[in-house]
This record gives C-alpha cells, structure tokens and sequence, in this order.
C-alpha cells in the first residue's frame, strides 16, 4: 500500500465526501476516485459503502482507517525524525488555536517567521477548544497548540507565554438602569450571561468561580468567538467574563464597561501545548522558540 494511497483513503474516511477529501488532498475528485478504486483492488474488497450521497465506511474500511492512522502518523513521525538528523526543518506542523484572537495577532507574524527560518516547511492551522487542541496532540493529529493552561494531562510539555486578569463586561448603558457596578451573588445569577463555549479553561475557570460563590449563573448564549461575544454584551443582551486585554479598547471608547463583582480574582493564561518528548522535532521546538519571542513582553495587568 502506498502512503499517498493511504492519506487519500484517510481523507475521504474523515471527510465522509470523496469532493470535500479532494480539496484536502489537493487533487480533483477524479484523482481522489481512482486512488480508492486502485487501493480497493489492491485489497480485493471494497473500503466504502455508497448509499446515494452519502459515503461509509464497510468493515474492511474500518480496519484500514485504524491501521492508516498508525503508519501515516509513524510515517510523518520518521520523516521529521530524518529531516532533523540532517540539520533541515522540513515537514508539516499543524498547529491548533484556541483563542481567536491570537488568529489576528500575533500568529501571522510568527507563521511569516516560521516561514523565514525554515523554508522548506508547509504549516496547518485548525481553530478549537484548548480541551479539543491537548486532546488533538495526544492522538498525534496535532504537533502543537496556543491554549489557555493550566493542563492536567502529563503526557503534555507547556511554557507560559501571557498572563491576564479576567474581568466581568456590560454595556455601557448599565449604570444608566443599574446605579450598583457592585453585584451580590444572588444579583450574578439573576442576570443573563453570554460565555464562551465549554471545553476551555477560561470557561472551566468562570464556571468554578460561580459554584465558588455558590450560583447558577442563567447563561442564554455558549459563544465561540470573543468579539462576537463582546457584540452580545454591547447590545444589551447579557454580560459576560473575559480577559482584559480583549476588552480595555471597548472600555476605553465606552462600548462596554468594567463591572466590580465580588471574589472575581481570576486570571487567564496562554500557552504554548506540545507532546512530552525526549526528541521535540525541530518545527516544533522553532514555533514553541518563536511564540516565546512574539509574547516577550510585560503581564497584562
């Protein structure tokens, strides 16, 4: 069986759509079709079941798709290994993002880096929670990971790269139907709160914070964008806990505003997430040296 073979056969098994494999393989649907077909006859049984616009996988495929993620990981694993016997950063690195606005800044001017130390690299970037991210680098389908910490999980090497204050948000006509900035906690759990979505730890550290103080908080909306939630609290239609350094702009130009809650001492950090190793491929250890560069500044207080 040939490797392309099979990293084609692993992208259709994924994908569940031979056009939606294509466009990860960077083949036409045709190209796609004909790799399935070649390794179906090499196996002399079929590998998918296709029932009108829906592909899945037989029993055989099942077998192959578990047996595929083993050599193409070992594969890519030894490929790397190679590279960095020869003193050259070469390969893949998919990198996972937990935070949407580190997308905006500073991660293109590390990939732009990245790019001008090791030429002959190729990245991939995939959006997610820190949960989805350290679970991603467990099963080897992600190489490293910006997250928020702390993790729990041995079998994971992290460094710091920012600390932050998490600090509650309302728009800025609350005062005018609020006069208290100040909310008890039975007040908290009176309100509607608009938070990010389960499986990070900003979010692990709010829900804690509320079972601290002993409420339910009645949130209305699980957000996975900061500036769509930060929309939602401009508006008027709940509040929210966020870092400080994604909302001093909107305080400042009076969009939002800072609200004093009682026992909020919480902070936000971000990390930089790769497997524990005796050997750190040399990608990673490049785009872990890189990231320490760009978030070498000051702790946002």
């Amino acid at each position: 069986m040939e490797i392309r073979l099979l990293r084609t056969f692993k992208a259709v098994a994924e994908a569940g759509s031979f056009t939606r494999a294509a466009q990860r393989v960077h083949l036409t649907q045709a190209a796609v079709s004909l790799q399935i077909k070649a390794l179906e006859d090499e196996l002399e049984t079929p590998l998918f079941l296709r029932v009108k616009k829906r592909i899945c996988l037989t029993d055989a495929g099942k077998s192959l798709k578990r047996w595929a993620d083993v050599i193409l990981r070992e594969h890519d694993e030894a490929r790397v290994e190679m590279a960095s016997l020869k003193g050259i950063e070469r390969g893949l690195l998919r990198i996972g993002i937990a935070s949407a606005s580190i997308s905006s800044h500073p991660l293109p001017d590390i990939l732009v880096d990245l790019k001008r130390r090791s030429p002959l690299a190729e990245f991939q970037v995939h959006g997610g929670t820190s949960e989805w991210i350290v679970t991603g680098i467990l099963a080897g389908d992600i190489d490293v990971g910006l997250i928020s910490l702390p993790v729990a999980d041995k079998g994971i090497q992290t460094k710091r790269l920012r600390s932050d204050r998490l600090v509650a948000i309302a728009p800025s006509s609350w005062t005018q139907t609020n006069p208290k900035k100040r909310l008890s906690a039975a007040a908290l759990a009176a309100e509607p709160w608009i938070l990010g979505e389960r499986g990070g730890n900003t979010r692990r550290l709010i829900d804690l914070y509320f079972q601290n103080v002993g409420v339910e908080p009645r949130v209305i909306m699980e957000l996975n964008r900061t500036d769509a939630i930060k929309r939602m609290v401009e508006l008027g239609f709940g509040l929210s806990i966020l870092p400080w350094s994604s909302v001093r702009r909107e305080i400042a130009a009076g969009q939002l505003q800072s609200l004093s809650v009682p026992g909020l001492k919480l902070r936000w950090q971000l990390g930089v997430a790769y497997l524990q190793s005796d050997c750190v491929p040399p990608l990673v250890q490049t785009f872990v040296e890189l990231c320490q560069n760009h978030f070498n500044h000051p702790e946002m207080t």
